[in-house]
């Protein structure tokens, strides 16, 4: 963990954090020990008790903890991802009806040489550009200017590529009065009807109407640590226990975890993460997410526009299914 990723470190990360600056201490003092066991030594044992300790806490992780993680402000972001993951890339603005939505970005780009339209909700890190942003929470004008560039991909031929990225879609008194919910529920009813191959991949939050709203695709992706859900934890909490603090019970109660969610077959692939999370390599995590991505599109183009739009119906009419267990005699 850099000096860096310290300053950002999440409350379940504190035993690495106090190894890691025990670490730096030693370093600064490379003179021999008085009881005689020099200070590389001590480096070396403290490094592999980091690595350990990593692991540990790492491998298993609570659904609230990966909550956290997909929230961390060092996390990449759409635009990173657009400019690791991809070349060439065009930002369109604009819905051209209302105004340009900073909380969606997208437009042009190549996937190893495929040219690809790309699409995504983008954060901020600092105050300024969270405002900028909207904290990633988009406004009726950036679901219409996703579905322009959607068109305009369906127009030209291009597979369509959604990284989603936020808590939720605007809820305030403005988004309200142009129509936020009409904004997402077109864009719901287009996405199943576009000819072009589409994918979606959830690089961090997957937050209720407004992931959905460019998620609608495919084959859906997911990061390692990133989560997808109809609430956050926090709003479930406030609704069924009248307490935001209960979110860690209502993370585990929603089953929003990248794995879990593949287990439930509501996601079609899990994208693994360096240890730690993605912001802790995030060249190595835009190559993961680059190679995935060809893959999918590669098995996507095999198949004919009628077969891929039977199967993008199937889909999603087979989600929501489940079995009662019947209860045992007293």
């Amino acid at each position: 963990m850099s000096a860096l990723a310290m300053k950002h470190y999440l409350d379940f990360e504190k035993p690495i954090v106090e190894l890691q600056r025990k670490l730096d201490d030693l370093k600064k003092h490379p003179e021999t020990h008085s009881m005689g066991i020099s200070f590389e030594e001590e480096i070396e044992q403290i490094e592999r008790k980091i690595e350990e300790t990593r692991r540990a806490i790492f491998t298993d992780l609570s659904s609230w903890e990966r909550v956290q993680l997909a929230r961390h402000p060092k996390r990449p972001f759409a635009l990173d991802y657009f400019r690791l993951a991809f070349t060439g890339f065009s930002e369109i603005h604009g819905d051209r009806l209302y105004s340009d939505d900073n909380a969606m970005v997208g437009g042009f780009a190549e996937l190893e040489g495929q040219k690809v339209m790309v699409i995504g909700t983008q954060k901020g890190r600092e105050t300024k550009e969270n405002i900028k942003r909207n904290f990633g929470s988009a406004h009726p004008e950036g679901y219409r200017k996703a579905l322009r560039l959607m068109r305009m991909a369906e127009k030209f031929g291009l597979p369509i590529i959604s990284l989603i990225d936020t808590a939720g879609a605007y809820p305030g008194v403005g988004a309200e009065e142009r129509h936020i919910a009409e904004a997402i529920a077109v864009n719901l009813r287009e996405m199943m009807l576009f000819e072009v191959p589409s994918i979606a991949i959830v690089i961090g939050e997957g937050g209720s109407g407004g992931a959905l709203g460019i998620g609608v695709t495919d084959r859906v992706l997911i990061l390692e640590n990133a989560y997808y859900s109809v609430i956050s934890p926090e709003g479930c909490a406030a609704i069924l226990w009248k307490d935001r603090s209960a979110a860690p019970r209502a993370a585990e109660a929603l089953k929003i975890t990248a794995r879990q969610l593949f287990e439930l077959g509501l996601v079609d692939q899990v994208v693994p993460e360096p240890l730690g999370g993605a912001h802790n390599d995030i060249e190595a995590t835009a190559a993961s997410v680059r190679k995935l991505l060809v893959k999918q599109l590669d098995d996507l183009r095999k198949l004919s526009t009628s077969e891929r739009l039977r199967l993008r119906y199937d889909k999603y009419r087979a989600f929501g299914h489940f079995i009662e267990k019947q209860a045992s005699a007293a």
